[in-house]
């Protein structure tokens, strides 16, 4: 029992470090990121503009957000992640994390204004962070989700016949998301191979074909599962039967599927 609550634990991190390299990958996230910056550097809000020159109103804001926005996209990552199988409005998830990262950003937000204007911390004070962190959080949730690029499902989408997209695929980073062409079990990993690339993901097998959603394929393995589309011809192994994919890669095939795969695949 401990041994599969460590399991998913190491999963939902494994999984969380995942989606936040996506995240710092994505150039749109930085753009965003930097717009923002300069928009509250140039209109210097909350008084700012009037108390600070330039240079250093530059880095309050450059700092403050760098904080908040790291403190957000933590707790939005995690939000979406843990509540995945509650709701299938990611956005509903994203924003969930986002308001429950808002009392840390107004701490961050309200001890950053009081080292810089060295001006006491108080409840009343931390109360007008609080809404600010909020109003940031919020922000923060919003913009990502609109700077979020969809491209990679899309292109999904149009490579398949007509299936959504499986739901394995959220577990890969964005650059090798495609058709899904073979699963293998490498250790407590699931080997994914794409069209694009392959991938290893900390997680069950039975979780990952449970992730397929409608792509044709065939379990032909205990440790392994192909594509309809990956398959080149069927061959003998020192008298066993195994697949040859079109990358040239042999998967052996167990004796109980034998049948099955000659069925569909000679």
């Amino acid at each position: 029992m401990e041994q599969g609550k460590n399991f998913v634990n190491r999963q939902l991190l494994h999984s969380a470090l995942r989606e936040l390299q996506s995240f710092l990958r994505a150039p749109r996230f930085w753009a965003t990121f930097a717009t923002i910056v300069l928009i509250f550097w140039v209109t210097g809000p909350f008084g700012t503009i009037a108390t600070l020159s330039a240079a250093p109103r530059l880095g309050f804001w450059l700092v403050l957000h760098a904080a908040a926005w790291s403190c957000a996209l933590i707790c939005v990552v995690l939000a979406d992640l843990i509540l995945e199988g509650r709701t299938e409005n990611r956005f509903m998830r994203m924003m969930a994390g986002a308001v429950c990262a808002a009392p840390a950003i107004g701490l961050i937000t309200e001890i950053l204004r009081s080292t810089t204007f060295d001006q006491p911390l108080t409840l009343a004070s931390y109360g007008r962070a609080l809404a600010i962190g909020l109003m940031l959080s919020v922000l923060f949730c919003i913009l990502t989700w609109l700077s979020m690029n969809p491209q990679s499902q899309e292109a999904v989408a149009d490579e398949t016949t007509g299936t959504a997209p499986a739901p394995l695929l959220r577990r890969l980073s964005p650059g090798i998301r495609g058709p899904i062409l073979y699963l293998g079990v490498q250790d407590h990993y699931v080997e994914i191979v794409t069209s694009r690339g392959r991938e290893l993901v900390l997680m069950r097998f039975s979780d990952a074909l449970d992730e397929l959603g409608d792509t044709p394929g065939m379990h032909v393995h205990r440790s392994h599962w192909v594509a309809d589309m990956a398959v080149a011809t069927l061959a003998r192994d020192d008298g066993r039967l195994v697949v040859m994919l079109t990358s040239g890669a042999r998967i052996p095939v167990s004796r109980p599927n034998a049948a099955e795969v000659r069925r569909r695949w000679s």
